[in-house]
């Protein structure tokens, strides 16, 4: 399935506003994944940007948005590494701790495991006025309450669509869904499509892999298909998707209609090796019939 984009008025750049959580990933590329106690050699190492809020800054900016990402990061080795691996992403960090992921992908299938300590100190949110004026969309990871709150109600009240990704049931969410304007929900999130919308969400999307993707509004619902690829590597999908999602909105697609588009730029993310961001930039150029790399 491929989604025509409506084209924003020439100048402009569709803007999406990342909140949650930045961590360092440290992933290793292996024949199989070893056993308790097992000791193994890897394949290749890489070190990067991850977590969800700026993997999916990351896929704005390569589909050719502007991305601002909110999160907190050390100021330390390891958070200077992190804020400059993410250019050309604008990044906003409060003070906190740059959490490490480690991240081992199978190579015959790309599936992934991963371990990571995630957002643990709390933070609070600076002043988000300038950035909420320059944004079209603002995408919530549900991480780091102390900014993900306040952004949620800030653009509530300015009219801005608020769009989640609901990767695990957190606490936050009792508090944030009633600010949610779209749950896109994983295949293992714990609420059925049911109770996200009683808490008032419009729009409930649901990603399963390689299954279509189900959506409900209105007491319409529907499915989408997904994409045939060969999969390499599902570390960062949903992060990818979830970004493509926000800047498809941005770029005034229809919420539905958004879905495919956001399904398309996963598919590149999960058939990369090595560096995602190039490969779906290249993607998108081809797309828009740009020879620019």
């Amino acid at each position: 399935m491929t989604w025509d984009h409506t084209r924003l008025e020439e100048g402009q750049m569709a803007a999406v506003l990342c909140v949650g959580l930045t961590t360092l990933d440290v992933t290793q590329r292996v024949g199989e994944f070893p056993r308790p106690g097992e000791k193994i050699r890897s394949l290749g190492a890489v070190l990067s940007p991850g977590g969800p809020a700026a993997n999916a800054a990351r896929a704005v900016a390569a589909l050719g948005g502007r991305a601002s990402l909110l999160t907190a990061l050390g100021a330390d080795a390891l958070g200077e590494f992190v804020r400059a691996s993410l250019d050309p992403v604008q990044v906003t960090a409060v003070e906190g701790t740059t959490p490490v992921s480690m991240v081992v992908v199978r190579d015959a299938d790309g599936e992934r495991t991963v371990v990571s300590r995630n957002a643990s100190v709390p933070v609070i949110a600076p002043d988000l006025t300038d950035l909420l004026a320059a944004a079209d969309v603002v995408l919530l990871d549900g991480h780091h309450d102390g900014l993900v709150i306040p952004a949620a109600r800030q653009a509530k009240a300015l009219g801005l669509p608020v769009v989640l990704d609901a990767g695990s049931w957190k606490p936050v969410l009792d508090h944030l869904l009633p600010l949610v304007d779209v749950a896109a929900c994983s295949a293992g999130f714990e609420r059925s499509e049911a109770e996200v919308h009683s808490y008032g969400v419009p729009l409930v999307i649901r990603t399963q892999g390689a299954k279509p993707v189900t959506w409900s509004r209105n007491g319409s619902a529907g499915e989408l298909p997904v994409p045939a690829v060969e999969v390499k590597d599902t570390n960062g999908a949903g992060d990818v998707w979830h970004g493509a999602y926000a800047y498809a909105l941005a770029s005034g697609a229809d919420p539905v209609a958004a879905i495919g588009f956001a399904s398309e730029a996963a598919a590149v993310r999960v058939g990369a090796v090595g560096d995602w961001v190039e490969e779906l930039a290249r993607w998108q150029d081809s797309r828009s019939g740009s020879t620019s790399c």
